[in-house]
Protein backbone atom coordinates (compact mmCIF):
# COMPACT_ATOMS: atom_id res chain seq x y z
CA UNK A 1 0.00 0.00 0.00
CA UNK A 2 1.36 3.36 -0.91
CA UNK A 3 0.74 6.53 1.26
CA UNK A 4 0.68 9.92 -0.46
CA UNK A 5 1.21 13.23 1.36
CA UNK A 6 -0.44 16.39 -0.01
CA UNK A 7 2.53 18.76 0.47
CA UNK A 8 0.78 21.60 -1.34
CA UNK A 9 -2.07 21.77 1.18
CA UNK A 10 0.32 21.56 4.11
CA UNK A 11 2.32 24.48 2.80
CA UNK A 12 -0.84 26.54 2.45
CA UNK A 13 -1.92 25.81 6.02
CA UNK A 14 1.51 26.70 7.38
CA UNK A 15 1.58 30.04 5.52
CA UNK A 16 -1.90 30.89 6.73
CA UNK A 17 -0.91 30.19 10.35
CA UNK A 18 2.11 32.39 10.07
CA UNK A 19 0.01 35.23 8.72
CA UNK A 20 -2.45 34.91 11.62
CA UNK A 21 0.34 34.91 14.20
CA UNK A 22 1.89 38.01 12.64
CA UNK A 23 -1.44 39.83 12.72
CA UNK A 24 -1.93 38.89 16.36
CA UNK A 25 1.54 40.12 17.23
CA UNK A 26 0.87 43.40 15.46
CA UNK A 27 -2.45 43.85 17.20
CA UNK A 28 -0.89 43.06 20.58
CA UNK A 29 1.92 45.49 20.04
CA UNK A 30 -0.51 48.21 18.95
CA UNK A 31 -2.70 47.64 22.00
CA UNK A 32 0.24 47.79 24.34
CA UNK A 33 1.47 51.04 22.77
CA UNK A 34 -1.99 52.59 22.96
CA UNK A 35 -2.35 51.61 26.60
CA UNK A 36 1.07 52.99 27.43
CA UNK A 37 0.24 56.31 25.72
CA UNK A 38 -3.02 56.68 27.66
CA UNK A 39 -1.31 55.88 30.92
CA UNK A 40 1.43 58.38 30.15
CA UNK A 41 -1.12 61.11 29.49
CA UNK A 42 -2.96 60.39 32.74
CA UNK A 43 0.22 60.48 34.80
CA UNK A 44 1.40 63.63 33.01
CA UNK A 45 -1.38 65.84 34.40
CA UNK A 46 -0.15 64.96 37.89
CA UNK A 47 3.54 65.35 37.17
CA UNK A 48 3.36 68.65 35.31
CA UNK A 49 3.20 72.02 37.08
CA UNK A 50 5.07 71.11 40.23
CA UNK A 51 6.58 74.61 40.45
CA UNK A 52 3.09 76.15 40.14
CA UNK A 53 1.79 73.78 42.81
CA UNK A 54 4.62 74.77 45.16
CA UNK A 55 3.90 78.45 44.53
CA UNK A 56 0.22 77.90 45.36
CA UNK A 57 1.04 76.13 48.60
CA UNK A 58 3.47 78.88 49.61
CA UNK A 59 0.82 81.52 48.90
CA UNK A 60 -1.66 79.64 51.07
CA UNK A 61 0.84 79.34 53.90
CA UNK A 62 1.60 83.08 53.67
CA UNK A 63 -2.10 83.90 54.05
CA UNK A 64 -2.55 81.44 56.91
CA UNK A 65 0.65 82.28 58.80
CA UNK A 66 1.12 85.99 58.01
CA UNK A 67 1.16 86.81 61.72
CA UNK A 68 4.26 84.63 62.08
CA UNK A 69 6.30 86.63 59.56
CA UNK A 70 8.90 88.44 61.69
CA UNK A 71 9.21 92.21 61.79
CA UNK A 72 12.88 92.11 62.69
CA UNK A 73 14.01 92.72 59.12
CA UNK A 74 12.49 95.84 57.61
CA UNK A 75 9.13 95.30 59.33
CA UNK A 76 8.40 92.69 56.68
CA UNK A 77 5.43 91.30 58.60
CA UNK A 78 3.67 94.67 58.75
CA UNK A 79 4.44 95.33 55.09
CA UNK A 80 2.84 92.03 54.05
CA UNK A 81 -0.19 92.60 56.30
CA UNK A 82 -0.74 96.10 54.91
CA UNK A 83 -1.40 94.71 51.43
CA UNK A 84 -2.63 91.26 52.46
CA UNK A 85 -5.95 91.32 50.52
CA UNK A 86 -4.09 91.96 47.27
CA UNK A 87 -2.23 88.66 47.50
CA UNK A 88 -5.49 87.08 46.39
CA UNK A 89 -4.80 88.37 42.87
CA UNK A 90 -2.04 85.78 42.58
CA UNK A 91 -4.62 82.98 42.64
CA UNK A 92 -6.08 83.62 39.13
CA UNK A 93 -2.54 84.07 37.79
CA UNK A 94 -1.49 80.68 39.15
CA UNK A 95 -4.76 79.12 38.01
CA UNK A 96 -4.15 80.34 34.45
CA UNK A 97 -0.71 78.74 34.59
CA UNK A 98 -2.18 75.48 35.85
CA UNK A 99 -4.71 75.40 32.99
CA UNK A 100 -2.06 76.15 30.39
CA UNK A 101 0.14 73.38 31.77
CA UNK A 102 -2.88 71.08 32.17
CA UNK A 103 -1.68 70.34 35.67
CA UNK A 104 -4.15 68.77 38.08
CA UNK A 105 -1.57 69.00 40.87
CA UNK A 106 -1.24 72.78 40.54
CA UNK A 107 -5.02 73.26 40.34
CA UNK A 108 -5.64 71.28 43.52
CA UNK A 109 -2.82 73.07 45.36
CA UNK A 110 -4.64 76.37 44.75
CA UNK A 111 -7.47 75.26 47.03
CA UNK A 112 -5.32 76.18 50.04
CA UNK A 113 -4.83 79.91 49.20
CA UNK A 114 -8.45 80.21 48.05
CA UNK A 115 -9.81 78.87 51.34
CA UNK A 116 -7.32 80.93 53.36
CA UNK A 117 -8.19 84.15 51.51
CA UNK A 118 -11.92 83.60 51.85
CA UNK A 119 -11.48 82.93 55.54
CA UNK A 120 -9.69 86.27 55.95
CA UNK A 121 -11.62 88.51 53.57
CA UNK A 122 -14.66 86.63 52.31
CA UNK A 123 -16.90 88.58 54.66
CA UNK A 124 -15.95 91.82 52.92
CA UNK A 125 -17.41 90.61 49.63
CA UNK A 126 -20.97 90.95 50.92
CA UNK A 127 -23.01 93.97 51.93
CA UNK A 128 -23.48 93.83 55.70
CA UNK A 129 -25.12 97.23 56.10
CA UNK A 130 -28.52 97.70 57.71
CA UNK A 131 -30.99 100.58 57.52
CA UNK A 132 -31.45 102.91 60.44
CA UNK A 133 -29.13 104.06 63.17
CA UNK A 134 -29.10 106.83 65.76
CA UNK A 135 -25.96 108.77 64.87
CA UNK A 136 -23.74 109.33 61.83
CA UNK A 137 -20.03 109.80 62.43
CA UNK A 138 -17.43 110.68 59.80
CA UNK A 139 -13.69 111.15 59.56
CA UNK A 140 -11.50 112.82 56.97
CA UNK A 141 -7.81 113.52 56.60
CA UNK A 142 -8.32 116.80 54.77
CA UNK A 143 -4.68 117.02 53.69
CA UNK A 144 -2.25 119.79 54.53
CA UNK A 145 -1.75 120.42 50.80
CA UNK A 146 -5.48 120.56 50.04
CA UNK A 147 -5.98 123.32 47.47
CA UNK A 148 -9.74 123.52 48.03
CA UNK A 149 -10.46 123.64 51.77
CA UNK A 150 -13.66 125.58 51.13
CA UNK A 151 -15.05 122.93 48.79
CA UNK A 152 -13.90 120.18 51.13
CA UNK A 153 -15.60 121.78 54.14
CA UNK A 154 -18.85 122.33 52.26
CA UNK A 155 -18.90 118.75 51.01
CA UNK A 156 -18.39 117.46 54.54
CA UNK A 157 -21.06 119.78 55.95
CA UNK A 158 -23.49 118.36 53.40
CA UNK A 159 -22.62 114.75 54.21
CA UNK A 160 -25.23 114.46 56.95
CA UNK A 161 -22.67 113.53 59.62
CA UNK A 162 -23.64 114.42 63.19
CA UNK A 163 -20.05 114.15 64.42
CA UNK A 164 -17.16 114.98 62.11
CA UNK A 165 -13.45 114.43 62.78
CA UNK A 166 -10.77 116.16 60.73
CA UNK A 167 -7.09 115.26 60.62
CA UNK A 168 -4.05 117.04 59.18
CA UNK A 169 -5.49 120.48 59.71
CA UNK A 170 -2.96 122.98 58.38
CA UNK A 171 -2.65 126.18 60.41
CA UNK A 172 -3.43 128.35 57.39
CA UNK A 173 -6.62 126.38 56.61
CA UNK A 174 -7.98 126.04 60.13
CA UNK A 175 -9.96 129.29 59.97
CA UNK A 176 -11.55 128.23 56.69
CA UNK A 177 -12.85 124.99 58.14
CA UNK A 178 -14.10 126.69 61.30
CA UNK A 179 -15.96 129.27 59.24
CA UNK A 180 -17.47 126.89 56.68
CA UNK A 181 -18.54 124.29 59.26
CA UNK A 182 -19.90 126.68 61.88
CA UNK A 183 -23.52 126.60 60.69
CA UNK A 184 -23.85 122.82 60.50
CA UNK A 185 -21.78 122.18 63.64
CA UNK A 186 -22.21 124.66 66.48
CA UNK A 187 -19.74 122.81 68.71
CA UNK A 188 -16.13 122.04 67.88
CA UNK A 189 -12.66 121.63 69.30
CA UNK A 190 -9.21 121.68 67.69
CA UNK A 191 -6.23 120.17 69.46
CA UNK A 192 -3.13 120.77 67.37
CA UNK A 193 -3.71 119.34 63.88
CA UNK A 194 -6.85 117.31 64.68
CA UNK A 195 -10.35 118.55 65.41
CA UNK A 196 -13.91 117.45 66.05
CA UNK A 197 -17.08 119.21 64.87
CA UNK A 198 -20.40 118.21 66.43
CA UNK A 199 -24.10 118.99 66.37
CA UNK A 200 -24.11 118.20 70.10
CA UNK A 201 -22.27 119.81 73.02
CA UNK A 202 -18.73 118.68 73.90
CA UNK A 203 -17.11 118.30 77.29
CA UNK A 204 -14.07 116.75 79.02
CA UNK A 205 -11.93 117.61 76.02
CA UNK A 206 -8.19 116.99 76.17
CA UNK A 207 -5.27 116.14 73.89
CA UNK A 208 -4.11 112.55 73.62
CA UNK A 209 -0.42 111.79 73.24
CA UNK A 210 0.14 109.61 70.15
CA UNK A 211 3.92 109.73 70.56
CA UNK A 212 4.95 112.08 67.79
CA UNK A 213 8.00 112.76 69.99
CA UNK A 214 9.99 109.71 71.04
CA UNK A 215 12.97 109.73 73.35
CA UNK A 216 14.51 112.13 75.88
CA UNK A 217 14.54 115.08 73.45
CA UNK A 218 10.82 114.82 72.93
CA UNK A 219 10.13 114.45 76.64
CA UNK A 220 12.05 117.66 77.29
CA UNK A 221 9.82 119.77 75.03
CA UNK A 222 7.24 121.94 76.80
CA UNK A 223 3.56 121.12 76.38
CA UNK A 224 2.79 124.29 74.43
CA UNK A 225 5.39 123.36 71.82
CA UNK A 226 4.03 119.84 71.45
CA UNK A 227 0.48 121.15 71.13
CA UNK A 228 1.30 122.83 67.82
CA UNK A 229 1.68 119.48 66.11
CA UNK A 230 -0.45 117.36 68.46
CA UNK A 231 -2.32 114.59 66.62
CA UNK A 232 -4.76 113.15 69.12
CA UNK A 233 -7.76 114.25 71.19
CA UNK A 234 -10.49 112.86 73.39
CA UNK A 235 -13.87 114.46 74.11
CA UNK A 236 -17.37 113.55 75.31
CA UNK A 237 -20.28 114.17 72.94
CA UNK A 238 -23.61 114.71 74.70
CA UNK A 239 -25.86 112.89 72.21
CA UNK A 240 -29.63 112.52 72.52
CA UNK A 241 -29.03 108.92 73.63
CA UNK A 242 -26.38 109.63 76.24
CA UNK A 243 -22.68 110.49 76.47
CA UNK A 244 -20.31 109.14 73.84
CA UNK A 245 -16.53 109.19 74.27
CA UNK A 246 -14.93 110.15 70.96
CA UNK A 247 -11.24 109.86 70.12
CA UNK A 248 -9.65 111.47 67.08
CA UNK A 249 -6.17 110.41 66.02
CA UNK A 250 -3.69 110.83 63.20
CA UNK A 251 -0.87 108.38 63.75
CA UNK A 252 2.66 108.78 62.45
CA UNK A 253 3.35 108.26 58.78
CA UNK A 254 4.83 105.09 57.33
CA UNK A 255 7.82 105.19 55.00
CA UNK A 256 9.17 102.53 52.68
CA UNK A 257 12.93 102.56 52.15
CA UNK A 258 14.59 100.33 49.52
CA UNK A 259 17.27 99.22 51.99
CA UNK A 260 15.67 99.60 55.41
CA UNK A 261 12.21 98.33 54.44
CA UNK A 262 9.05 99.61 56.12
CA UNK A 263 9.64 102.31 58.75
CA UNK A 264 6.81 102.18 61.30
CA UNK A 265 8.39 102.97 64.67
CA UNK A 266 6.60 106.26 65.30
CA UNK A 267 3.26 104.94 64.10
CA UNK A 268 3.52 101.78 66.19
CA UNK A 269 4.38 103.77 69.32
CA UNK A 270 1.35 105.98 68.68
CA UNK A 271 -0.93 102.96 68.22
CA UNK A 272 0.24 101.50 71.50
CA UNK A 273 -0.28 104.80 73.33
CA UNK A 274 -3.74 105.18 71.82
CA UNK A 275 -4.56 101.62 72.82
CA UNK A 276 -3.64 102.36 76.44
CA UNK A 277 -5.84 105.48 76.41
CA UNK A 278 -8.83 103.51 75.11
CA UNK A 279 -8.19 100.76 77.66
CA UNK A 280 -8.38 103.34 80.45
CA UNK A 281 -11.57 104.94 79.08
CA UNK A 282 -14.41 104.67 81.63
CA UNK A 283 -17.27 105.47 79.28
CA UNK A 284 -18.67 102.22 77.95
CA UNK A 285 -19.58 103.81 74.59
CA UNK A 286 -16.52 104.77 72.56
CA UNK A 287 -15.84 105.80 68.97
CA UNK A 288 -12.36 106.21 67.52
CA UNK A 289 -12.09 108.23 64.31
CA UNK A 290 -8.94 108.91 62.37
CA UNK A 291 -6.16 108.27 59.94
CA UNK A 292 -4.26 105.39 61.52
CA UNK A 293 -1.81 105.07 58.61
CA UNK A 294 -2.29 101.33 58.38
CA UNK A 295 -4.79 98.55 57.84
CA UNK A 296 -6.30 96.67 60.75
CA UNK A 297 -4.70 93.44 59.53
CA UNK A 298 -1.39 94.91 60.74
CA UNK A 299 -0.33 93.46 64.09
CA UNK A 300 0.63 96.96 65.24
CA UNK A 301 -3.04 97.65 66.03
CA UNK A 302 -3.63 94.64 68.26
CA UNK A 303 -4.02 96.91 71.30
CA UNK A 304 -6.89 98.70 69.53
CA UNK A 305 -8.57 95.85 67.68
CA UNK A 306 -8.68 93.75 70.85
CA UNK A 307 -10.85 96.43 72.48
CA UNK A 308 -12.67 98.06 69.57
CA UNK A 309 -14.64 96.79 66.57
CA UNK A 310 -14.22 98.04 63.02
CA UNK A 311 -17.46 99.61 61.85
CA UNK A 312 -16.64 98.73 58.25
CA UNK A 313 -15.85 95.08 58.91
CA UNK A 314 -19.07 94.78 60.91
CA UNK A 315 -21.43 96.74 58.65
CA UNK A 316 -19.64 97.81 55.48
CA UNK A 317 -19.96 96.94 51.82
CA UNK A 318 -16.78 95.82 50.07
CA UNK A 319 -13.24 96.59 51.13
CA UNK A 320 -13.82 100.31 51.76
CA UNK A 321 -10.38 101.41 50.56
CA UNK A 322 -9.69 105.06 51.35
CA UNK A 323 -6.18 105.87 50.10
CA UNK A 324 -5.00 107.22 47.75
CA UNK A 325 -8.18 108.99 46.71
CA UNK A 326 -7.43 108.74 42.98
CA UNK A 327 -7.13 104.93 43.08
CA UNK A 328 -7.71 103.57 46.61
CA UNK A 329 -5.78 100.39 47.41
CA UNK A 330 -5.82 100.31 51.24
CA UNK A 331 -8.13 101.38 54.04
CA UNK A 332 -6.04 103.40 56.46
CA UNK A 333 -8.85 105.73 57.58
CA UNK A 334 -10.73 103.93 60.32
CA UNK A 335 -13.87 104.10 62.43
CA UNK A 336 -13.68 101.80 65.46
CA UNK A 337 -16.39 101.44 68.09
CA UNK A 338 -17.19 99.94 71.48
CA UNK A 339 -20.54 99.76 73.25
CA UNK A 340 -22.54 100.85 70.17
CA UNK A 341 -23.80 98.90 67.16
CA UNK A 342 -22.51 99.74 63.65
CA UNK A 343 -25.39 99.69 61.17
CA UNK A 344 -23.60 100.81 58.01
CA UNK A 345 -20.19 102.07 56.87
CA UNK A 346 -19.08 103.65 53.61
CA UNK A 347 -16.58 105.95 51.89
CA UNK A 348 -17.71 109.44 50.90
CA UNK A 349 -16.91 111.09 47.54
CA UNK A 350 -13.42 112.47 46.98
CA UNK A 351 -12.53 116.02 47.99
CA UNK A 352 -9.36 118.03 47.46
CA UNK A 353 -7.49 115.64 49.79
CA UNK A 354 -5.45 112.57 48.89
CA UNK A 355 -7.71 110.57 51.28
CA UNK A 356 -11.37 109.68 50.92
CA UNK A 357 -13.66 110.61 53.82
CA UNK A 358 -15.21 107.64 55.64
CA UNK A 359 -18.51 107.50 57.52
CA UNK A 360 -20.57 105.12 59.62
CA UNK A 361 -24.06 104.98 61.07
CA UNK A 362 -24.29 103.64 64.63
CA UNK A 363 -27.10 102.86 67.04
CA UNK A 364 -27.40 102.43 70.80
Amino acid sequence: MTTQVDTGNTADVTAEARTTDAAADTAGTSGTASGATGSSRQSGIWRRGRVLAAAGLLLGLLLLLHASIPNRIGNLGSLVETFLPWFGLLVPVLLAGALLRRSATAAIALLLPVVAWLNLFGGLLTDKSHPGGDLTVASHNVGADNRDPVGTARALAGSGADVLALEELAAQARGTYERELATAYPHHTVQGTVGLWSRFPLSDTRPVDVKMDIGPLGDAKPAEVKMVYNRGLRTTVATDHGPLAVYVAHLGSVRVHPRAGLSTGQRDAGAQSLGRAVAAEKNERVVLLGDLNGTLDDRAYAGLTSRLESAHEAAGDGFGFSWPATFPVVRIDQILVRGVQPESSWALPATGSDHLPVAARISW
